[in-house]
Formats: structure tokens, C-alpha cells, sequence
């Protein structure tokens, strides 16, 4: 996630740099914090140190300690993201935020350097990752379910994040600067959608539906039952949302699944899981191929971009590479008509 408060701004979280602090001083600061002792495993992220933390007691947590780039209020808003699915839709699986000893959700604290970071600890779902899984159409259906009932449960929230991220399909364009650092074989590819995207997506955004959207739902950040893979059972990582067209927000979901075998049927599975629980509008069907590629372009621009700055942490930053690429070329091979239907929540074959 790349946050901006204006066009030009680059330095961030992303490119931010930091020391790791070691697990034995972490898990000092999780006694010190939430009077809570176990031990910590350290886990793999892009902009954060996360680590699942095992309490003496049996019961497992996430742990999240911001780099020092972050923005303090960008990270209430996600707190408070996940404080009023609890009260409000407590039947979607997302973790739960656990209260420091002083109270509230988010804590800090002064690092060796003298910069202040944020703490966050959340319950840990327990959950096979769905990438891990083979996937279904009872499975695809069912991520289209949970997505329109995250959908639901944050159509209240009334808080808006600050700044602007360049991961917002509706800033897509914003990357247009950017597609220099994509590879020459690759430049095309991705200017053709940015320059269909131009057209037909400003001139009627205003007339789609918006809202705070979770904007990274995507098979890493789902977790199903170990042993029904069809049933999901935790969504995670909130720390992409944005304000934004409803729309996006199953854009992004179909763009991950567009590389996959049986991508066709797959993908009308989760249009018409979604469907079912949250009937598309007319217009949202309309913008929602040029959407899927959109997002699929941005993967394609940013993570090259972000490999080059960051070549210590490439294999992580390029992980979803190689699919978006092939998943790009395969919608650029068909034509308008021939993608409506293949994303149409009729249900039709």
C-alpha cells in the first residue's frame, strides 16, 4: 500500500526503512503492554513487523508493531474498522482487537532510535490460508458471500482514511508516471489499460456506489476450515482500505483468480456468491472488467516498481507478479462482450 497525501509524494511506509527488533524484546513488550507472556514467531510483511505471538495460557495473537513511517491515524482507522464490525456484524469472521492494560486499542512505544511505533494486538483466527487450498466453485461462491457481508457490515462506518493510496483501483491512472519501471515487453500491456480505463471509468464514477471497502481481499488474506476448504472462516489484513466504489471491491477479489484453471467458471462463481447477497447495480456490472484488468495492471506496475527499491524483500514484493501478468494478458485476449458475460451475475453458463 502506498500512501499519498499528493501525487508526487514517494516516501512512505513502503520505502521506508527500519531495524528489526528482536523477538525477545518483543515479547517484552507484549508483558509490559497487555500483561500477557508467551513467545513470538515472527511472520512475513511488506510494511510491518508481524509476528504471531503464543500466550502461556494456550491462546494465540497477532502482533503488529508500524514501522515508524506509519501514520498513527491511519492505524485507528483500521482499529476502528475492525471495533464496529464487532458491534455491528459480529457474524463476519475478522479478528478482534485486544485492549492494552491502559485501555483503548492501539498502544505505542520509543524504540532504541527514539521513533515511536504502534502496537496492535489482534485474536488470531485459526484457518488454512485459501491460497494453500485447491479452489471450487462452492469455495469461490462462498468468498463472494463473505466479501458482500464484509461489504455490509462496513457500509456504516462513517470514518474516512487519510491521504490517497495508489493500490485504489480509482486512482489507477495516478501510476501512469510509473510504467516506465515496468519491463519494455510489459510497457504496452499496461498503457492500454490505463488508457481504456480513462475512458470509461471518470465519466461515471460519481454514479457508483461508494463506501469504506476492506480492498485487499485476496487469497492470503482469507482463511478456510482445515478441513471443509469451501467454508470460510477468517478475513484479515485491513490494512488497505479505502473510500471507494463498492464495485472495487469484487474487482479486486476477481483479479486473483483470473489466472487459475477453470478461471471462467470460477470467477462467475464468486460474481454470483456476491450477487446473492449484494445484488449489483447495472453500471457496476458495466465497469467491473475494465476494473478486474485495471487492478491487474497496477499489480503488474507497482510491484515492479517497489522490486527495484526494495531488492532486499523482491521475492515478497513480486509474489503476485507472475499471476497478474498472465492473468492481464488472458483478459486482453477477449473482447468486451466476451468478458461481460464471463463476469455477469446472471449465473448463466
Amino acid at each position: 500500500m502506498i500512501e499519498q497525501s499528493n501525487d508526487s509524494q514517494r516516501s512512505d511506509a513502503l520505502s521506508s526503512h527500519w531495524v528489526p527488533l528482536p523477538e525477545a524484546a518483543v515479547e517484552k513488550l507484549v508483558r509490559n503492554i497487555y500483561g500477557l507472556t508467551g513467545t513470538v514467531k515472527r511472520l512475513s510483511s511488506e510494511r510491518d513487523e508481524t509476528f504471531r505471538f503464543a500466550a502461556l495460557d494456550g491462546r494465540n495473537y497477532t502482533l503488529k508493531i508500524a514501522n515508524p513511517a506509519e501514520d498513527p491515524e491511519a492505524l485507528t482507522f483500521q482499529s476502528n474498522a475492525l471495533l464496529h464490525l464487532a458491534a455491528v456484524a459480529s457474524e463476519v469472521p475478522v479478528p478482534r482487537m485486544v485492549s492494552p492494560l491502559t485501555g483503548g486499542s492501539n498502544s505505542s512505544f520509543t524504540d532504541e532510535s527514539g521513533e515511536r511505533r504502534i502496537v496492535r494486538l489482534l485474536t488470531f483466527l485459526e484457518g488454512e490460508q485459501q491460497y494453500r487450498t485447491l479452489a471450487s466453485l462452492q469455495q469461490n461462491w462462498n468468498l463472494g458471500c463473505a466479501l458482500a457481508a464484509l461489504g455490509h457490515g462496513l457500509r456504516s462506518f462513517e470514518e474516512r482514511p487519510n491521504g490517497k493510496l495508489l493500490w485504489d483501483i480509482s486512482h489507477a491512472l495516478d501510476l501512469s508516471d510509473l510504467v516506465g519501471c515496468v519491463g519494455h515487453s510489459r510497457q504496452l500491456l499496461v498503457k492500454n489499460v490505463l488508457a481504456e480505463f480513462a475512458k470509461k471509468v471518470p465519466p461515471v464514477a460519481e454514479q457508483l456506489r461508494t463506501q469504506i471497502i476492506h480492498n485487499d481481499f485476496n487469497p492470503h488474506n482469507i482463511l478456510v476450515h482445515p478441513d471443509r476448504s469451501a467454508e470460510i472462516v477468517g478475513i484479515i489484513d485491513f490494512g488497505d482500505m479505502v473510500h471507494a466504489p463498492l464495485i472495487n471491491d469484487l474487482a479486486v477479489a476477481l483479479s486473483y483468480h483470473v489466472a487459475t484453471d477453470d478461471w471462467p467458471a470460477l470467477s462467475r462463481a464468486l460474481v454470483c456468491g456476491y450477487h446473492s447477497v449484494a445484488p449489483l447495480t447495472p453500471l457496476e456490472v458495466d465497469v467491473l472488467p475494465i476494473l478486474v484488468k485495471a487492478r491487474l495492471a497496477m499489480t503488474i506496475i507497482i510491484t515492479e516498481w517497489r522490486a527495484a527499491s526494495r531488492p532486499d524483500n523482491r521475492d515478497y514484493i513480486l509474489r503476485n507478479h507472475p499471476s497478474a501478468l498472465e492473468g492481464l494478458q488472458r483478459l486482453s485476449k477477449l473482447t468486451d462482450p466476451e468478458l461481460r458475460r464471463i463476469l455477469s451475475p446472471s449465473c448463466e453458463a
